[in-house]
C-alpha cells in the first residue's frame, strides 16, 4: 500500500513536472536483475527542472547540463541521512507506488514454463513428448492459449488424454471429445485443446500434411476443411457426411464391401472412407480426376461400364475427396487432373497436381486454345493477370489474352477418348 511521503521528498522529486524523470528512474528498477544490485544510473537528455532536482538530491552544484550519472549507493545513503526514505528504489514507491522488478519476474515466469513443459514431457505420451520438444512449434501457441503455466498445466494434460487415444478408426469428434474430456464441444473449432492436438498432429505427420495443408491454403480451401482433413488423417470424424466423394467405375477388392453398381455413379462419404478403408484395386493404372459432377453424370451416360476409373473433386477437394485421392496415390494409381478453363480452376489444378502429383489431362495451352476456336462469340469473362498453371507455363498467357472462361462440360467431348481408351 502507498505510503504518504515526507513532504521534503514531494518537494524535492515528486512535482508534476518530474514525473517524466521518475518513471525513468523505475524503470531502471523494473528492469535491474534482481541477482545483481544496481549501482548506477546514467541519464541523458534532462531538462533543466531534471537537472536541478537531481543536483539537490545528490548534493552537487547546479550547473547547465544535460546528463548525470547517478551513484546509487551514495545516493541511498543520503536519502536515510536525511529521513527521506531508505533508499532511491523506496523514495520512488512512496510518490508513485510500488515498483514491479519485470527483469526477475520474467525469469521466474520462464522457470516455471520450463518446469511446466519437462514435466508434461517426462509424464506425458509420445506424441505430447515430441510436439513439445519442438519449441519453435509448441511454445509460441501454448504461450498464447494457455496465458500462464497454470492453465496451460491443465490444457496440457486435456492434450495428452485427447493424443493418447489418436490415431482412432472412424470415430467421431464429438464423441472422442466426450470420451476424453468430458464435454462433446470441446474438440470443435476454434477451442484452445482442439488446436493444440491438431498443432501436435500435423507435427506428428511431419512434412506431407503441413505441405497439404500449405498447398490447400495458397489454392483457397477453407479452413474447417483443412482442419477437418487434419481430424480425418488422424481417424477422427467431422461432418462425416458432409460433400461425399463422387466417382465412377472404382475397382475394389472383390470382398470389398460396395453398393455401388459399374457403369453408375457413386458416392462414398468420409466416414465410409475413414471407418474402413477400400483395397482399391488400381495399382499402375491411370485414374482420372475432373473437376465438375456434370462431368461424371456424362460420362457415365455415354460410356457407363466402359468409362476408366473417373474422381470428382467437386470443385476444392474437401475432407471425402481428399482421403479417396490419398487412397489412391497409396494403392499405386497415376492420376490425371483436368478441370475449368478459369482462374478458380488453374488454383484447383495446382493443388491437384501438387499434392497428389496427378498428371494434367488434356489441360495445357494448346488444348485451351483448340476449345476457344469452337467457343461461343462473347465478351471476355476472365480477369486479367489470373493464376499461373505449374505444369504449363503458357497456359496463363494464353488465357489472359483470349480472355475467355472454358467450362469443363465443354469440351468433354474430347476427354471421353481418353476414358474409353484407358479401360483395361
Amino acid at each position: 500500500m502507498k505510503t504518504t511521503p515526507d513532504s521534503r521528498l514531494q518537494r524535492l522529486l515528486g512535482e508534476p513536472a518530474l514525473a517524466a524523470l521518475r518513471q525513468r528512474l523505475r524503470r531502471r528498477f523494473e528492469l535491474a536483475d534482481a541477482e545483481e544490485t544496481l549501482s548506477s544510473i546514467h541519464l541523458n537528455n534532462l531538462d533543466p527542472v531534471e537537472y536541478s532536482a537531481l543536483c539537490q538530491l545528490t548534493g552537487r552544484p547546479s550547473r547547465i547540463a544535460r546528463s548525470m550519472t547517478l551513484d546509487i549507493a551514495d545516493l541511498n545513503g543520503r536519502l536515510r541521512a536525511a529521513g527521506l526514505a531508505n533508499s532511491l528504489q523506496n523514495a520512488l514507491e512512496q510518490l508513485d507506488g510500488p515498483i514491479v522488478a519485470k527483469a526477475s519476474l520474467r525469469k521466474t515466469l520462464s522457470a516455471q514454463w520450463s518446469a511446466l513443459t519437462s514435466s508434461a514431457s517426462a509424464a506425458g505420451s509420445p506424441l505430447l513428448r515430441a510436439w513439445l520438444q519442438d519449441t519453435a512449434t509448441s511454445m509460441p501457441l501454448l504461450k498464447r492459449l494457455g496465458r500462464d503455466p497454470t492453465r496451460a498445466t491443465q490444457l496440457l494434460a486435456a492434450v495428452d488424454r485427447v493424443l493418447c487415444r489418436l490415431p482412432v478408426e472412424g470415430l467421431p469428434r464429438s464423441q472422442l471429445a466426450a470420451e476424453t474430456l468430458g464435454d462433446a464441444h470441446a474438440l470443435d473449432a476454434g477451442r484452445p485443446v482442439a488446436s493444440l492436438v491438431l498443432s501436435a498432429w500435423r507435427l506428428h505427420e511431419r512434412t506431407r500434411a503441413s505441405l497439404e495443408d500449405e498447398a490447400a491454403a495458397e489454392s483457397g480451401g477453407g479452413a474447417e476443411e483443412r482442419l477437418r482433413e487434419v481430424w480425418s488423417r488422424a481417424g477422427v470424424l467431422v461432418n462425416e457426411l458432409a460433400r461425399p466423394a463422387l466417382f465412377l467405375n472404382l475397382p475394389a477388392a472383390p470382398d470389398a464391401p460396395r453398393t455401388w453398381l459399374p457403369g453408375e455413379p457413386s458416392y462414398l462419404s468420409l466416414r465410409q472412407l475413414v471407418r474402413k478403408p477400400y483395397s482399391w484395386q488400381v495399382d499402375g493404372r491411370n485414374v482420372y480426376v475432373c473437376e465438375n459432377p456434370n462431368i461424371v453424370a456424362i460420362v457415365a451416360d455415354r460410356l457407363g461400364a466402359d468409362s476408366a476409373p473417373l474422381v470428382c473433386t467437386d470443385g476444392m477437394p474437401a475432407a471425402a475427396q481428399r482421403i479417396l485421392l490419398d487412397q489412391l496415390i497409396t494403392a499405386g494409381a497415376h492420376l490425371h487432373y483436368h478441370g475449368d478453363y478459369d482462374w478458380p480452376g488453374i488454383a484447383i489444378g495446382n493443388h491437384v497436381m501438387r499434392t497428389w502429383q496427378a498428371a494434367p489431362w488434356r489441360f495445357g495451352c494448346r488444348d485451351y486454345l483448340e476449345a476457344v476456336m469452337v467457343a461461343p462469340t462473347r465478351p471476355r469473362d476472365l480477369d486479367i493477370c489470373g493464376v499461373e498453371a505449374l505444369w504449363d507455363k503458357e497456359l496463363h498467357a494464353a488465357m489472359d489474352t483470349q480472355g475467355l472462361a472454358i467450362p469443363e462440360e465443354a469440351v468433354v467431348s474430347t476427354l471421353l477418348g481418353d476414358l474409353s481408351h484407358g479401360v483395361k
